[in-house]
C-alpha cells in the first residue's frame, strides 16, 4: 500500500453518468492484482470532500497505466468527473485481497458498476485458463448501463458472453441470476468457480445458486470505506467464521474485498 499523486491520461464517458479515468501509476500496475482497489481523494485541498473513497482496479495496462471505472453518484465522483487529461490525482493502493483463479471453468458474473473490476479479472483467467473456459454474465438496470461497458465484452472474441437487463431493454429480459442458473444446467456439477461482483442481494442470490449448484464461488464486496485501514468499521461486515482476533466479523477493507462466499454471513 503506496500512497502517491499521479497523472491523469485521461478521463472517458462511458454513458450519461459512468466514467473511465486512466492514470499513469507504473508501481500501482506492476503491483495490482484482480479484486484489489484504489482509495482515491476527489479533492485537491483534501477537505471537500474530506475522505478518500474506494474504486476498484478496472485494468491496468502494459505501458503503466490503472484504470478505474466509476458512477457520478455524490461530491467525490462529481468533482472526478469534471478532472481532464494532464491533471492529478492522489490515490492509496492497490489495496485488499483479489481474486484466486481456480476451476474447470470460470464464471464472471458482474452487476452494474460490479461489471468494473472484472475486465482486469477477465484478462487474467484468459491468460491463464483459456477463452473456451470463460464465461461471462452480466447484468444491469438497462441497456445505456451495460453499453458502458461495450468496450470490455466486445472485444474478447472466443469468450462465453451472456448479457441481461433488468427493463428487457437489451439482451435478456430479467437478472443475471437467470443467466447463472441457465449456465448451470448446462456444465451440471464440477470444479467450476463464480467470480462475483454486483449489489449485495445479487451477490446473495448468486452465492445461494452456486452452493446449489456445488460450484466454488468468491464474492467482491462493496460497502463504506472511510478509510481503507480498518480504523472507521464502517466497512465490517458478519462472518461465518472467526477472525484472527477471535471475533465474528471482518473488515472488508483488509481481509476482503474478496470472500470465498461461505466466510460471510448473508
Amino acid at each position: 500500500m503506496k500512497q502517491s499523486r499521479v497523472e491523469i491520461s485521461a478521463n472517458v464517458q462511458l454513458s450519461k453518468s459512468i466514467f473511465r479515468m486512466e492514470l499513469v501509476a507504473p508501481e500501482a500496475a506492476a503491483a495490482a492484482r484482480p479484486g484489489q482497489f484504489l482509495m482515491v481523494q476527489a479533492s485537491d485541498d483534501g477537505y471537500d470532500p474530506l475522505l478518500r473513497r474506494p474504486f476498484s482496479i478496472h485494468n491496468v495496462t502494459s505501458s503503466g497505466e490503472v484504470h478505474i471505472a466509476y458512477k457520478v453518484i455524490g461530491r467525490g465522483t462529481e468533482l472526478m468527473s469534471r478532472m481532464a487529461a494532464g491533471g492529478t490525482i492522489d490515490i492509496v493502493g492497490p489495496q485488499g485481497n483479489g481474486f484466486t483463479v481456480n476451476g474447470k471453468h470460470h464464471f464472471i458474473v458482474g452487476g452494474g458498476m460490479g461489471i468494473a473490476p472484472m475486465q482486469f479479472l477477465t484478462k487474467k483467467i484468459v491468460k491463464e485458463a483459456g477463452k473456451p473456459k470463460v464465461h461471462i454474465l452480466l447484468g444491469a438496470r438497462d441497456k445505456a448501463e451495460l453499453e458502458a461497458f461495450n468496450e470490455y465484452y466486445n472485444p474478447i472474441s472466443g469468450v462465453d458472453v451472456r448479457l441481461a437487463t433488468d427493463d428487457g431493454s437489451f439482451a435478456h429480459h430479467g437478472l443475471v441470476t437467470d443467466l447463472l442458473r441457465e449456465a448451470g444446467g448446462e456444465f451440471g456439477a464440477g470444479q467450476h468457480m463464480v467470480y462475483c461482483c454486483g449489489p449485495h442481494p445479487m451477490m446473495k442470490a448468486v452465492a445461494t445458486l452456486s452452493r446449489e449448484l456445488g460450484w466454488g464461488c468468491q464474492v467482491s464486496l462493496e460497502t463504506m470505506m472511510a478509510c481503507g485501514i480498518a480504523a472507521c468499521l464502517g466497512c465490517t461486515v458478519e462472518s461465518t467464521k472467526l477472525n484472527s482476533k477471535g471475533g465474528a466479523y471482518l473488515h472488508v477493507c483488509q481481509d476482503g474485498p474478496v470472500f470465498n462466499e461461505g466466510d460471510i454471513k448473508w
